[in-house]
């Protein structure tokens, strides 16, 4: 614990919705909800005009659609949302050089380590820079975020969630205490439902009982290092550092299907799809992996893992095709399938690639083409791997396009041979809807645009946005 509220957590509002009401302005002020738009999807995120009726993330989206029909439901378009999530990291940066990311819309920040503020800095001088940051934020992107900030991680997270939506919460040392006591003790890092299930049963709800139980009684329910560690969150004392690098342990991919897969082969070309997609993100982030993970989860929920590690650390998508093939192989899948996995961990950042096994790859991968070009063409292929239309014809809810007359739009819906498009863009006013032939040989795919504020500062060339954060925190006394 710090003398002094110097770690900074930050937590962007409702940030895939708000983004897209900031891109879309006929969404402004109305409800939004961003998910998987299956019969199976789940809300990723809601705003705030959408969560007055219920509407949470993880919640099922069917049930998303009763509550709330007259919500925008939307695909996530995860590439624009990262190039927002960089301007925000960007600005955090200029406060100081220990950012841990925690997502794309959630960071802490070690002020001290900057000089932000001092180690024996006031309450107020803290505060300011919070509000400054948010400030420079929201200039930046156009975008809100929710500030704690205190002198533990564990409190400056509360904090945030307390301040939650577009605003600032400061717990001065010595007030943890008072603060935790009526809090239930899920709030706490570590305590998931089966620890506050043993909590329940020995009487424990809140983390002031958790407190008042003793080290000794958490130690007996609990076991030593989780005990111990729960003994201290709950009297408000968290020494863990903010760590500027965050290693992720493993890298995955996964769908859920609308139908279950009960065929075979769709589940092997599942599969297959869903390596070359995990590989793919593997590069992405310049790293090589040696064991590969397959997810099998069933039509009764009840679900398999299967792992296999290999000579050496690959970033080779033919080489984890066929190690995901030999341990699906060994799953019986034949009940129906509903959700399909593929992961790679023990990650490294070279690769050593295992020869033999790319080469059966290669041998496999010319086995999989004759068989596709044979026992199962083009037309006697499932329905699940089928049903996939080209890119430029698949006119998802939310999608960027743009058309030779009209300019550029987004989907607002499609079917039956038709998508309706609404013409705007950021910083426009709310524009018109047009329905189109879904060949209409006009209207095509598009990139996402830039946020107003952010399409301002790239036309204005290199910024000073960070600098001047920067700056302000440097005259913080």
């Amino acid at each position: 614990m710090r003398a002094s509220p110097t770690i900074l957590h930050l937590d962007m509002d409702a940030f895939y919705a708000a983004v897209e009401q900031a891109a879309k302005p006929s969404l402004r002020g109305k409800p939004v909800i961003v998910g998987g738009l299956g019969p199976r999807g789940v809300v990723a995120t809601a705003s705030y005009e959408a969560r007055v009726f219920g509407v949470h993330s993880a919640m099922p989206m069917g049930q998303a659609r009763r509550l709330c029909p007259n919500a925008a439901f939307l695909t996530p378009r995860f590439g624009l949302y990262r190039r927002v999530s960089d301007t925000v990291m960007e600005l955090l940066a200029g406060l100081s050089p220990l950012v841990e990311p925690l997502s794309l819309d959630e960071a802490f920040v070690d002020l001290e380590a900057g000089g932000a503020v001092a180690a024996d800095a006031a309450p107020e001088a803290v505060r300011r820079v919070g509000e400054e940051l948010r400030a420079a934020i929201r200039n930046a992107t156009g975008l809100s975020g929710s500030v704690g900030v205190a002198g533990a991680k564990m409190l400056a997270k509360l904090g945030s969630e307390q301040a939650k939506p577009d605003g600032l919460t400061l717990i001065p040392p010595g007030t943890e205490r008072e603060l935790l006591a009526p809090m239930p003790v899920r709030v706490l890092p570590g305590v998931g439902p089966a620890t506050a299930e043993t909590l329940r049963r020995a009487g424990i709800h809140t983390v002031g009982e958790t407190a008042e139980a003793g080290e000794a009684e958490l130690l007996r329910l609990l076991g030593k290092a989780h005990g111990t560690s729960l003994y201290a969150m709950a009297n408000g004392r968290d020494d863990r550092p903010v760590v500027a690098e965050r290693d992720a342990k493993s890298i995955s991919v996964e769908d859920t299907f609308d139908v279950d897969l009960t065929d075979r082969l769709s589940v092997q070309l599942q599969v297959a799809r869903l390596a070359d997609r995990c590989v793919e993100r593997l590069r992405a982030s310049g790293r090589s992996g040696r064991t590969v993970v397959v997810k099998i989860r069933s039509y009764d929920f009840s679900t398999v893992t299967r792992s296999e590690t290999l000579r050496g650390p690959t970033d080779d998508p033919g080489v984890v095709r066929e190690a995901a093939a030999r341990l699906l192989a060994g799953v019986d899948t034949t009940a129906g399938v509903r959700l399909l996995g593929v992961g790679v961990s023990g990650l490294a950042d070279f690769t050593q690639e295992d020869l033999f096994a790319q080469a059966t790859a290669s041998g496999a991968a010319e086995d999989a083409e004759s068989e596709a070009h044979g026992e199962a063409g083009a037309e006697e292929r499932p329905a699940e791997v089928r049903e996939e239309a080209p890119e430029e014809r698949h006119w998802v809810p939310g999608r960027d396009v743009v058309h030779a007359e009209h300019g550029p739009g987004w989907v607002q819906g499609s079917g039956v041979g038709r998508v309706t498009v609404r013409f705007e863009e950021p910083g426009s006013v709310p524009g018109r809807v047009r329905t189109f032939s879904v060949d209409d040989p006009e209207l095509r795919p598009a990139e996402p645009p830039l946020l107003a504020p952010m399409r301002e500062a790239a036309e204005r060339g290199p910024g000073d946005t960070a600098e001047r954060v920067t700056g302000e925190a440097e005259r913080t006394p």
